[in-house]
This record gives structure tokens, C-alpha cells and sequence, in this order.
């Protein structure tokens, strides 16, 4: 078959499983994700000779550690990925939810009700546990899922779908519900991307080429999310071994991250005190520095920043540190090269903190707390399907709400329009 009917397959697959899965009661949906956890954890040595392979093929083609930490799987990742499906089941269903009702003067009841979406095709690179997290929340909210990962993660991810397909036998979840892409031809993902008539969302994961890419080619509603430019505010009045203990998180417990902090902002008042010590913890951490002419006025051994620094998402250990006047600095510097991601103010400052708030336009603005925690699980969401940084439907990590939409219903004893 072409690649345009190997697609169309696909795509009728998944809007057939879908009519199917939305009909399924919560207890069958979570009795499968209970059994999808079991299945991981029983074949965890499964799991990892499949993703050795892929990360012996990664290092040959010498893709960058960055990568390869987003490729590998250990016992606590395909733990954690058990986890996640485990917290899925244990979430309220979204799906038949009445959100609010109403009557109107003629004795109508006027009601929101939520729905699946219906298809989702989620294309992205690397990180088999998205496989996991991805058909999770698809199940739970009554999606038909289609896997696309990247070439380089190929054997981890086709063994996580097929892993979860096996844990659906018995269950009336559809074999088709959880599709993986095994081609690595990547015609078929445009090819993906025209079937309107099959798929309803199409949500790209990984780097800004990508999700440009799906975009720009898509026929489907996407869901973008270009880059991660996430930036920590340390304030004049805010408390020094607080905020080096949140930058030190933002960007050194895991920096090749979406959530992980690309630039530091510091009050002109505190970074006297705080430059040099929070330089000389990064640098120990192995972080490169590429900070501002008054930054290195502090830290001689920084390297100076250009102008593209301020807008780059590095996904490693390097960060750009710009000393500014005030609040008011900080917040300007945030909407002209940041991407809508995640902000952090740390300020012992109430009002600081509420300006801030109100102020800065990305999808989730924190206050006195690393910018890691933008995440699905970690804001009580469950496994998140990807963070979103446009705001049609959806702003900020994607749950199970935010893969359901809502219609209308009416229930009355008779009436007729007037």
C-alpha cells in the first residue's frame, strides 16, 4: 500500500476504536490502565534490552547526551511510567461530566456535558514514556490514540504499545485504541496530518523544528508548544538561600526539559550578594553561564551573552543571566523573548508577587517555586499529554479535562420554539 493508505488505515482504525471507547464506563477503562501498570513492571527486562538497542543505535549516530537522557529508560523510569498509568485510573472521569446546567424561562434545562475529542495523533522525539503517559490519558478520556515517536526511540516505544495492547486483552478497550507508528518514513506523518475527516487533534512533542514543521503542514487543529524559555525572577527582597535553592533545581535536576530554567533575572539590589554565589554553585553543578555586562561585573569568569541567548531554549546545562532595575524590567524582558512557557518570581513581597502574577502572560506563573513543577503529575493532573503554549483550547500541561470537550444538552417536557 502507499503511504496515503497506510495513513487512511490508521486513521479508520482509530475512528472506529474511538465510537467504541466512548461508550466504556469508568471501571473498564481503569481495570485496563491497572492492568497496562502490571504488564510494564512484569516485563521491565523486556523493556530495557529493547531501549539498550535503540540507545547502542543513538550513540553510534552520536546524538547529543541531552537526547540520549530523554531515549533511556532505567527501572525507576519504567516504575515511574506505572505510576503514572496507576494515577490515571485513580483520577475522576471527565468523560459524561455535567459542568453546569441551567433552566430557562420556558422550562427548558439547558445543560454541558463532556465528550472525548475523538482521535488525537500525538507525534513526537524520543521518550518511550511518553507512549505510556500519551495512551494513559487518551483511555481514561475516551480517545483513540496514534503514536508517532522518533526514529531513535523506535524499539522502546513499539515495545511500551505493544505491552499495553497485550494488558487490553479480555477488556473491551479495541486493539486499535493504541496505535504505534512503526514506519520510519516520514512521509507517512504528512500523510497523517491530512486526515481531517479521521483525526481530531494533533498534538506534536519535541524541538521547535518539529512542531513548526506539523504546524505549518497540518490539517487538523494542533496544539503548539514551539520551545520552553523559562525564566526565575530573584527580586530585591527575596531570601538568597531560597532562591539559590530554586535556581538550582530550574536548571541543573534535570536541564534537557521543557520546564527547565533557560534564563535567570536578577534585581539589581541583590546581585552583589547573589551573583557570585549562585555563579560559583551553577559552575560547580557544570553549568556554562552566559551572562550580561553587569552580571560579569560580579562574575568575571562568565562568559558574555548575545542577544540570541536571551530567546534560546539550550536544553543542557547552560544558562543566560541578565541583571535588571526592577520588577518592571523583568516582566519586559520576559514578553519580549520568552514563549509563553513558565515564569518564576522568588520575593518575600506580596504585591511583587501578585503583579506578577497578573502581569506575566505564559501558561503557569509561579511564586517562590522552581519552574519544574509545570507539570501534568506535579500540578495534580495526572501524566500530562504535553504542555501547551497557545491558548486555543487548551494553556499549560494537557490532563484529562483538557482532552474532552463539551456539548450541548436539553431536556424539556414538551416545549416547541415560539
Amino acid at each position: 500500500m502507499s503511504l496515503q493508505d497506510d495513513a487512511i488505515l490508521l486513521g479508520k482504525q482509530a475512528k472506529e476504536a474511538s465510537r467504541r471507547l466512548a461508550r466504556l464506563s469508568s471501571e473498564e477503562k481503569n481495570w485496563a490502565l491497572l492492568r497496562m501498570a502490571d504488564r510494564l513492571e512484569a516485563k521491565m527486562d523486556y523493556l530495557l534490552e529493547e531501549n539498550k538497542k535503540d540507545l547502542e543505535l543513538a550513540r553510534k549516530e552520536g546524538l547529543s547526551a541531552a537526547l540520549l537522557d530523554r531515549i533511556a529508560l532505567d527501572p525507576g523510569r519504567i516504575r515511574a511510567m506505572a505510576k503514572g498509568l496507576r494515577e490515571v485510573a485513580a483520577l475522576p472521569d471527565p468523560v459524561r461530566e455535567i459542568v453546569r446546567m441551567w433552566r430557562r424561562p420556558n422550562g427548558l434545562q439547558v445543560g454541558r456535558m463532556r465528550i472525548p475529542l475523538g482521535v488525537v495523533a500525538i507525534i513526537y522525539e524520543a521518550r518511550p514514556n511518553v507512549t505510556a503517559d500519551a495512551a494513559a490519558l487518551c483511555l481514561k478520556s475516551g480517545n483513540a490514540v496514534i503514536l508517532r515517536g522518533g526514529s531513535e526511540a523506535l524499539g522502546s516505544n513499539r515495545a511500551v504499545g505493544a505491552l499495553l495492547r497485550e494488558a487490553c486483552a479480555g477488556t473491551r478497550i479495541p486493539e486499535t485504541a493504541i496505535q504505534v507508528v512503526e514506519s520510519k518514513d516520514r512521509g507517512l506523518v504528512n500523510q497523517l496530518l491530512q486526515l481531517e475527516d479521521y483525526i481530531d487533534l494533533v498534538i506534536p512533542r519535541g524541538g521547535e523544528e518539529l512542531i513548526r514543521m506539523v504546524a505549518a503542514n497540518s490539517r487538523v487543529p494542533v496544539i503548539k508548544h514551539y520551545k520552553g524559555v523559562c525564566h526565575v525572577y530573584v527580586d530585591s527582597e527575596a531570601s538568597l538561600e531560597m532562591a539559590e535553592r530554586i535556581c538550582m533545581n530550574a536548571k541543573v535536576q534535570r536541564p534537557a526539559v521543557c520546564n527547565a530554567m533557560e534564563t535567570l533575572l536578577v534585581h539589581e539590589a541583590i546581585a552583589p550578594a547573589f551573583i557570585p554565589l549562585m555563579a560559583a554553585k551553577l559552575k560547580s553543578a557544570g553549568v556554562e553561564i552566559r551572562g550580561c555586562e553587569r552580571t560579569r561585573g560580579w562574575a568575571p569568569d562568565v562568559k558574555p551573552a548575545d542577544e540570541a541567548d536571551w530567546s534560546s531554549e539550550y536544553l543542557d546545562l547552560i544558562l543566560s543571566v541578565r541583571v535588571v532595575k526592577d520588577l518592571d524590567e523583568a516582566i519586559e524582558h520576559i514578553e519580549r523573548y520568552g514563549s509563553q512557557h513558565t515564569e518564576t518570581i522568588v520575593t518575600s513581597n506580596y504585591q511583587k508577587a501578585r503583579d506578577f502574577v497578573d502581569r506575566v502572560d505564559s501558561s503557569a506563573v509561579m511564586v517562590n517555586a522552581s519552574t519544574r513543577f509545570n507539570d501534568g503529575g506535579e500540578l495534580g493532573l495526572g501524566a500530562e499529554i504535553g504542555i501547551s503554549t497557545s491558548k486555543i483550547h487548551a494553556f499549560g500541561p494537557m490532563g484529562l479535562e483538557e482532552l474532552t470537550t463539551t456539548k450541548f444538552v436539553v431536556f424539556g417536557d414538551g416545549q416547541v420554539r415560539q
